[in-house]
């Protein structure tokens, strides 16, 4: 009877754990979406249907010349389109056409469960479709954060087929974010027990395994220049994490370790060196704008 007993309390355990595991992966993957104010003139609110279905959220400024490069702007998680506001707007005043869309299960696009990557990357695709309807040879660049540089790298298709790309503060796989946020609270025995647990429910949340949501093997796909940018004091998307994602690229690179930013303030950098060092990617790959 006791051994009997005992085997009913580790169930009940069993259970009650794994249904906080659970849990704590849907609550990972809820959506975050919130109003977002309308873009500044001549800026227009534009709306975009992802190829599941799934309506998105946008705001486009043209550029100058009606043909001419583009930039697509993808933010990260629990943001939305209005983190790139001055992004838009000093891009645009450069010449470029700028669309920023918020990606699924944010702002003001469908309240879908988040993939971390996966399915928002159609929500790119769109969005680059978007902008290269009627113009199947328009020269485009890229400025991802964490989520938005993972969806322009994890199509089913391969990288978005873009002229360069700048990728901010991106995870170089899941399983490595997941367990970088788990030590960051409870430390690395936690995180070493329960990282499998939050990371193979890609299997019946997704229908993929978690290396399908790699943007480092994206990457290795993408031939085109590249700007990564990683934060030195960043412990969701550490250095040596970057460093790792920056090895990986195939084609023309540069690293840009920034010291004393962490992940959010990584993503959100706007000061004159990070302009600088935009501009001269965009200007080199796109051409004038």
């Amino acid at each position: 009877m006791k051994l009997r007993a005992a085997f009913v309390i580790a169930a009940v355990l069993c259970m009650l754990g794994m249904t906080t595991v659970w849990g704590f992966g849907s609550l990972m993957a809820q959506p975050h979406v919130a109003p977002v104010p309308a873009p500044t003139p001549p800026g227009r609110l534009v709306h975009i249907v992802s190829s599941d279905g799934v309506r998105l959220g946008g705001s486009y400024w043209p550029g100058r010349q009606p043909k001419g490069p583009a930039v697509l702007l993808l933010h990260g998680i629990n943001s939305s389109r209005a983190s790139f506001t001055r992004h838009a707007l000093w891009l645009n005043g450069l010449g470029y056409a700028v669309l920023a869309i918020d990606l699924r299960g944010h702002g003001g696009s469908a309240a879908v469960p988040r993939s971390f990557g996966l399915h928002e990357s159609r929500d790119a695709a769109a969005a680059l479709a978007f902008l290269r309807k009627g113009e199947p040879g328009r020269r485009i660049g890229v400025i991802g954060t964490s989520l938005g540089g993972a969806s322009a790298l994890l199509g089913d298709d391969g990288p978005l087929p873009v002229q360069a790309m700048v990728l901010q503060a991106v995870y170089p796989d899941l399983r490595r974010a997941i367990s970088n946020r788990i030590v960051n609270v409870a430390g690395e025995p936690v995180a070493w027990l329960t990282e499998p647990l939050l990371s193979y429910q890609s299997w019946p949340r997704y229908g993929v395994p978690p290396d399908r949501i790699a943007p480092i093997a994206g990457l290795r796909r993408f031939t085109g220049p590249v700007l990564i940018i990683g934060g030195v004091d960043d412990t969701s998307t550490t250095a040596g994490d970057t460093r790792a994602f920056f090895e990986a690229a195939p084609g023309p690179k540069r690293l840009w370790l920034i010291e004393g930013t962490g992940h959010a303030a990584t993503g959100s950098i706007f000061n004159d060196d990070y302009r600088k060092r935009v501009q001269a990617l965009f200007e080199t790959s796109l051409g004038p704008a």
